[in-house]
């Protein structure tokens, strides 16, 4: 795929980064076979749960779509019921140049951010919102939903599993990631597994996302077909000794629950320290950002840091604090 003109980084000031990963030929998968580009349904005779894998909402998310396109040309086949293969920001993910990474993540909005319904239904317009309002009658029939990311900067893999009960249940259930992260979110708009679909308490549709380790590295790729294969044998639709996936490496692992969510509220947001994904510091009260003359500081004991961005953009969310049990 040659790559198209890229846009501005989204951060001019990012440190360089390595991509370690080639990007896809998807050629095989654009036409799909459901009636939106990028999204193929693979069906058993048996009956069974419907379950979407999505790769892609971000476009320069290299590892979903690798595995995606990984397990569609070894041709895997349900037991019972449906997968669907979706690669979701095409034209985010032709634009991926791998002098300027961080340039494709989306074209015009996050994708990760529209999946409210008001949204979908109002009359705002971009690229990211046709393409979700495209996608939305798929993700209307889905059971199960994985939806594929990894991160821009150093952190421990993690599951994050929304606000329901269901969520949690279900990413225990995969059990990698072994760390399971339950939040509601960020202020700047929906993700795809908070959509109304996935958070109905008295509904058996479950949506969670797994944060599957740094974009361009190699060893992303193994957590991320470790997550799909835990997925598939816990709903049935491989066996056990199908789809061997590489040992996930040991990381942190447990449950643990976002108490605060912090935005940037400045541009001078900055970490006293570059902290990494899945530090624990012991001590309530413990100075860790500077958000212009706002000192940020830990809210309890054996604070988790939950994927802190170092170089957040005003009304992004830097860092999410989290208390494990």
């Amino acid at each position: 795929m040659a790559p198209a003109a890229a846009s501005p980084p989204l951060h001019p000031g990012l440190p360089q980064f390595d991509v370690r990963l080639d990007p896809p030929d998807l050629s095989p998968w654009i036409a799909g076979n459901t009636g939106i580009p990028g999204f193929t349904t693979i069906s058993a005779a048996l009956p069974g749960p419907h379950v979407v894998l999505i790769g892609l909402i971000h476009g320069n998310e290299l590892a979903g779509a690798i595995i995606l396109d990984q397990l569609l040309r070894a041709g895997l086949q349900p037991h019972r019921g449906r997968i669907t293969f979706g690669f979701a920001n095409l034209t985010a993910f032709q634009r991926f140049d791998p002098r300027q990474p961080t340039a494709s993540r989306f074209v015009d909005e996050d994708l990760n951010r529209v999946w409210d319904d008001h949204v979908l239904d109002g009359s705002r317009q971009s690229s990211e919102l046709t393409r979700a309002r495209a996608i939305r009658p798929l993700i209307d029939t889905a059971d199960i939903l994985l939806d594929l990311h990894s991160m821009l900067w150093p952190s421990d893999p993690l599951i994050l599993c929304g606000v329901t009960a269901k969520g949690r249940q279900l990413a225990a259930a995969i059990g990698t990631p072994g760390l399971v992260v339950a939040d509601r979110g960020h202020v700047s708009g929906r993700r795809l597994i908070d959509y109304s679909r996935f958070i109905h308490p008295t509904t058996p549709h479950t949506a969670i996302l797994v944060e599957a380790g740094q974009h361009w590295e190699p060893q992303t790729l193994d957590i991320t077909l470790a997550c799909v294969a835990g997925l598939l044998r816990h709903t049935g639709q491989i066996s056990q000794d199908e789809l061997p996936a590489p040992a996930a490496p040991a990381t942190t692992a447990g449950f643990a629950e976002v108490t605060t969510v912090v935005t940037a509220s400045t541009g001078g947001f900055a970490f006293v320290q570059p902290f990494r994904g899945g530090d624990i510091l012991p001590r309530r009260n413990t100075l860790i950002a500077l958000d212009g003359q706002t000192e940020i500081r830990t809210p309890h004991d054996n604070c988790l840091l939950v994927m802190p961005s170092l170089r957040p953009s005003r009304g992004h969310t830097a860092v999410r604090l989290a208390r494990l049990g």
